[in-house]
């Protein structure tokens, strides 16, 4: 018997060390992480200030929607706005330079997939680095924002396993009659009768 536990003992210890712990802090993982999003590839944002905007000083941030396939092609018939600024000029101007955004296709475990995302586009004012120099236009791409989804409530089959009658039911909802009653009988009144002669 004690035989039978050393070997419990050592079989059980060879599995713990075959096993790979979870990396160091600041270690990198060997595998992809499940999820990647989209990562936007143009160096300066292909996206335009609206000049009249801009010199009205108005600024804003719009959230577009966009759809990428796995080559990381931008759909343009799937652009809308999710999250508008307040200021359609800067929502028209978003949407009409979000077909020029590039972008590297998003992944789940290391394979290229097509996604839908949310893409802010932020309108500021830059402050220039020389006191009275105006200002200049900045339009921003942060990082693409996935869309989280609520988690697909599967339908749970009742707990009830018992079996019902349902061949017979009874209609206990009562239906207005509508059917038009019938026309009333004609009565003599005593009166001559038209074409009737007198006697």
């Amino acid at each position: 018997m004690r035989h039978g536990a050393v070997a419990l003992l050592v079989a059980a210890t060879l599995w713990a060390c075959g096993k790979a712990g979870p990396p160091p802090d600041g270690a990198a993982s060997d595998t992809p992480p499940s999820e990647e999003p989209p990562v936007a590839l143009n160096p300066a944002p292909p996206i335009q200030y609206p000049p009249r905007l801009f010199d009205q000083r108005v600024e804003g941030e719009v959230v577009l929607r966009l759809f990428i396939d796995s080559t990381g092609r931008l759909a343009p018939e799937s652009t809308r706005v999710a999250e508008s600024s307040g200021y359609s000029g800067l929502d028209s101007a978003a949407v009409a330079g979000a077909p020029r955004l590039r972008y590297a296709p998003a992944k789940r475990h290391g394979i290229a997939i097509s996604t839908l995302f949310l893409q802010p586009i932020q309108f500021r004012h830059s402050q220039s680095s020389q006191p009275g120099a105006p200002a200049a236009p900045a339009v921003t791409v942060p990082e693409p924002q996935p869309i989280t989804r609520p988690p697909v409530r599967r339908a749970t089959p009742p707990t009830d396993t018992s079996r019902r009658d349902t061949t017979m039911r009874r209609d206990t909802t009562k239906r207005r009659d509508t059917t038009p009653p019938p026309p009333k009988p004609v009565t003599d009144t005593g009166g001559p009768r038209p074409g009737a002669a007198a006697r």
